[in-house]
């Protein structure tokens, strides 16, 4: 009888999550709320209209446990969900470890990421509100290429500022984003008042998320027929993706086994809650008792450095004061080939669970992260995301402890998309031409320094 080597746990179509599910009323602490920039009190509704539409923004502040998913955007879900839950004996064999290794891969979406499940809700509430055209910003290219996709399938104009350094990097994320009709700008760019600031203190900026979040909130802000799109960070992205640790959790009963440690890389939050979020409900009322690890570049680590206070979203300061783990907005992190991970703060949410202490982080050097992703396309076949790199690195640190306490141990991480548009990384890595970076701690410190502050 022939052993299988993967073993993967796949879900009917019937079963893609119905509603998403909300964290929020579980938690044994409220949000701290958002403030606006100019009174420094908590925002209400119509301070967020002129980029969100009234939807997105009352699941920003919802307290309800789950929020119904409509038809629509569960029938474009079933185009790629339920996404498979795979077991990685492969990877288990070549670690020689008694640890159980599954992954939860989003690769298989038509965009190439997690992105998808947020960027098909978003587009479709704003079009349900009459919007013609959003505008973003994206890192690595995931997000853009994901809303591109998005816009195309609903009907929308897109408008995307692409962070510098990954426009250079990444061509071919670039040309996904404009055969899905989107229009790519690189950012900071001389279209916006934010982008031309930028440049003329810094003629030679690679850019940060900060600021193409500034340039796209900049269009949507001076044009009543635009809307803004978020990637990650809010909390209505982050509830988008809690389709994947639903599944997640129903899969893994059917493989009879339950994870004691769950990771996922982190940049704005969304791909690390999304898995992770279902799972924690579980773990507060006592039915899963897993450890939930956030792991980030040690070239932008903001869960492990930075600090847990309001901040700007944005460099240009155009965004509602939110608190959150961060460097401060000023923060240019270096340009390592993580491009979604390059951002100076963290989701809300996940800043918060951390400082419950319901979850932990940690941090991986860009080169670990690489020998990582090779070490597992070897073993599985797929080639990870620079990204996802940084979930499987600790994954396998994990499974090598195990090995070391000669224990069995359930790991489950998040693939949160492929490497196929990330090539080029991956030839810059297999010729030694990429470097660890950890970030000075005076050049945090001064970024600290310019902190907003709230009474």
């Amino acid at each position: 009888m022939l052993r299988m080597e993967t073993i993967q746990y796949n879900l009917p179509q019937s079963h893609i999550p119905q509603a998403w599910y909300n964290i929020l009323p579980d938690l044994p602490k409220p949000l701290a709320p958002p403030l606006h920039p100019g009174t420094l009190q908590p925002l209400g509704p119509a301070d967020l209209t002129p980029l969100f539409p009234m939807a997105l923004i009352l699941q920003e502040v919802s307290t309800e446990r789950e929020i119904e998913i409509p038809g629509e955007v569960r029938q474009i879900y079933a185009q790629w969900r339920p996404s498979p839950l795979i077991r990685a004996r492969r990877l288990e064999k070549a670690l020689d470890t008694p640890a159980r290794i599954y992954y939860k891969y989003e690769g298989v979406s038509p965009a190439g990421s997690h992105k998808l499940n947020t960027a098909v809700a978003q587009a479709y509430y704003n079009k349900q509100e009459g919007v013609k055209h959003l505008s973003t910003e994206t890192g690595a290219g995931q997000w853009g290429s994901a809303l591109a996709m998005a816009c195309a399938f609903l009907g929308l104009d897109c408008k995307v500022f692409m962070v510098r350094v990954s426009y250079d990097q990444k061509p071919y994320r670039r040309a996904l984003i404009e055969a899905f009709g989107a229009s790519v700008t690189a950012s900071p760019s001389t279209e916006t008042e934010s982008g031309r600031a930028i440049l003329a203190a810094h003629p030679n900026s690679n850019g940060s998320l900060g600021i193409a979040i500034s340039e796209a909130v900049e269009v949507a802000a001076k044009d009543p027929h635009t809307n803004y799109a978020l990637g990650s960070v809010l909390n209505h992205v982050l509830l988008h993706q809690t389709v994947i640790g639903q599944e997640a959790i129903e899969q893994m009963s059917m493989a009879g086994d339950e994870p004691d440690v769950i990771i996922g890389c982190t940049g704005g939050g969304s791909n690390f809650a999304g898995l992770v979020m279902p799972f924690l409900s579980r773990k507060l009322k006592g039915k899963c008792h897993a450890c939930l690890v956030a792991v980030e570049p040690a070239a932008c680590p903001s869960l492990t450095k930075g600090r847990f206070t309001y901040d700007f979203g944005d460099t240009g300061h155009l965004t509602p004061l939110v608190k959150m783990h961060t460097l401060g907005s000023t923060f240019i992190p270096p340009g390592i080939h993580a491009g979604g991970l390059r951002y100076h703060g963290m989701a809300p949410l996940v800043s918060h669970v951390l400082n419950l202490g319901l979850a932990e982080a940690t941090t991986v050097q860009q080169l670990d992260a690489f020998a990582a992703g090779i070490q597992f396309a070897r073993a599985e076949g797929i080639v990870p995301a620079p990204e996802a790199n940084h979930a499987i690195a600790e994954a396998i640190r994990q499974a090598l402890e195990a090995k070391a306490e000669n224990k069995p141990r359930t790991i489950l991480f998040g693939l949160s998309g492929h490497g196929h548009f990330d090539m080029q990384s991956y030839l810059d890595y297999q010729a030694g031409k990429l470097e660890n970076y950890d970030y000075p701690e005076e050049e945090i410190a001064m970024a600290l320094a310019g902190l907003p502050v709230v009474p």
